[in-house]
């Protein structure tokens, strides 16, 4: 690719990309202030190389954002399941504590266990 290279955007990307309103970039086309080609109905807009090298840090930086968006949801659902499993522990422990004090506290004797039938 030579330095004169550059990528034809539709209009919904060279909106995004530039932060133009799309009826802008219409305006344009028609009087001709943008570089643009139609192609079975549909316009493109040139962006030289120069914006296409901008385009690819912005989509790597959004890439970026996302990979750390989706982190931080991973670490939120993990500490919400930490929590969680902490209650259960504790319940657990409470609950043995209170049985172990019942039945040392206690003249009545529990009956054995059954069986548990497999």
């Amino acid at each position: 690719m030579n330095a004169s290279e550059g990528v034809w955007l539709s209009i919904n990307d060279y909106s995004r990309y530039k932060n133009v309103s799309i009826s802008t970039i219409r305006r344009h086309i028609k009087n001709n202030i943008l570089k643009y080609k139609e192609e079975n109905g549909k316009y493109f807009i040139y962006a030289s190389s120069t914006d296409k090298l901008r385009l690819r840090e912005e989509e790597e930086l959004l890439r970026t954002k996302l990979a750390l968006e989706e982190l931080r949801c991973q670490v939120r659902r993990l500490r919400e399941e930490n929590n969680e499993l902490r209650m259960l522990v504790d319940i657990y422990e409470t609950s043995t504590l209170a049985t172990a004090s019942i039945k040392e506290n206690s003249t009545l004797e529990f009956p054995p266990e059954l069986p548990t039938i497999i």
